[in-house]
């Protein structure tokens, strides 16, 4: 089968780009020709379709003149759809698997893809079909579901919802309305793979006519399980340090307790006021991968999620019980689906300082047998749910389904 991966990005950016990889390598493994079409970058791996590329600066590094010339781009991008008309003209691919398109590769190529008759398919990471601003999250960083629920997009601005920056709140109301009115996703792509229930489930709330073209599929790692770890004495915390991701909880948290280790492996807003406060038993890490990160996780008594923001389906979760480290997740968003509570984890109310220090307060007095019973519990959700075998079969079922309809 020859299938396109279409991503804004040919380089590991986010958790998107880890699946959008992650897809292509399992794809190719299993012998299939996968085509990636992305925007240029000199972040970019290499592809020997590259020539297809988008020319597309990165709008937060461009001058003033360069935003205000690629703000049609933003919206409609006539040379993604020029581009990738060629690619499927000379490719004839199968399938097209979309990850990441608005405000780069744009809703340009939804039609192109309809002209040629070629089956669409969706991995919604974020909420962006229904949030302008994608988080459910305001200016003040506080929940907000108001376009999900009245559609009034202009609300992105009164808000200032994008990270209070008032232009760019004003670009993606914009956009939403462009989209909704012109290009509408949700008449234009064949299936749309949700990565948890919890974004199902909003979206089924913003329009129910998701509920015909949605699929659940969790992510999944290539990982190996390992067996045989050896843990220390220590929680891990690894991600952006930001305060969406209730990194602040944490440390406060952490006060009552100077006997445990916490590890905190990442960059973000925050790193530079935490960690010139921090306490002794706090370590800034910064960024870590690889290797060394997965050896970090393995060993760490429990991993920490203590986000404060509609999660989706997060891989830090994924990762960590792959390789047998239990959950303490805050019970918001994606997260409280994947953790069995008090068996591969434990959940708390976010933002609470108090009831997570209950939390880790209770962890800390687990007996040997009760906490091997988790990381034994651990491992073998994650071989059930996480496995690459699993998801792959379900994937070439969704592929073959939406390429059936065509035929």
């Amino acid at each position: 089968m020859k299938i396109l991966q279409i991503d804004k990005y040919y380089y590991i950016k986010g958790g998107a780009e880890t699946v959008f990889f992650n897809t292509i390598d399992l794809l190719e493994e299993k012998g299939h020709t996968v085509i990636p079409f992305c925007l240029k970058s000199t972040k970019n791996r290499q592809s020997i379709y590259e020539k297809y590329f988008v020319d597309y600066p990165e709008l937060s590094e461009s001058s003033t003149l360069t935003k205000i010339k690629k703000t049609p781009d933003f919206f409609f991008n006539k040379d993604s759809a020029k581009k990738l008309e060629q690619l499927i003209l000379q490719e004839k691919p199968d399938i097209a698997h979309i990850h990441l398109l608005f405000n780069g590769i744009s809703v340009s190529i939804l039609p192109i893809l309809r002209k040629h008759k070629i089956p669409i398919v969706m991995t919604v990471h974020d909420h962006r079909l229904i949030c302008p601003a994608y988080a459910f999250t305001n200016g003040k960083q506080e929940i907000c579901e108001i376009c999900k629920d009245s559609k009034q997009y202009w609300r992105c601005i009164t808000n200032r919802c994008s990270k209070g920056n008032l232009t760019h709140s004003i670009l993606l109301s914009l956009d939403s309305y462009f989209r909704e009115y012109f290009y509408p996703p949700l008449k234009l792509i064949d299936r749309f793979i949700f990565v948890s229930k919890f974004s199902q489930n909003k979206h089924f709330e913003a329009n129910y006519h998701f509920a015909e073209k949605s699929t659940h599929l969790y992510n999944f790692t290539p990982i190996v399980q390992d067996n045989n770890i050896t843990k220390e004495n220590y929680i891990l915390y690894f991600g952006r340090i930001s305060e969406e991701k209730g990194i602040s909880t944490l440390i406060k948290a952490m006060e009552s307790f100077p006997h445990i280790h916490l590890k905190i492996a990442g960059t973000g807003p925050l790193l530079q006021k935490l960690s010139a406060n921090k306490a002794n038993n706090i370590s800034f890490l910064g960024f870590k991968e690889g290797q060394e990160l997965k050896d970090l996780i393995s060993k760490a008594t429990f991993v920490t999620v203590p986000s404060e923001c509609y999660e989706n389906n997060p891989l830090t979760i994924i990762e960590s019980m792959t390789l047998g480290t239990p959950i303490i997740g805050s019970n918001i968003g994606g997260i409280p689906e994947l953790i069995q509570n008090e068996i591969t984890g434990y959940l708390f109310p976010p933002r609470s300082v108090d009831e997570l220090t209950k939390v880790i307060n209770h962890v800390t007095s687990l007996t040997p047998q009760k906490y091997q019973q988790m990381v034994d519990a651990t491992l073998e959700y994650a071989s059930l749910n996480f496995s690459k075998e699993a998801h792959y079969t379900r994937l070439m079922e969704i592929y073959k389904s939406c390429i059936e309809n065509y035929s």
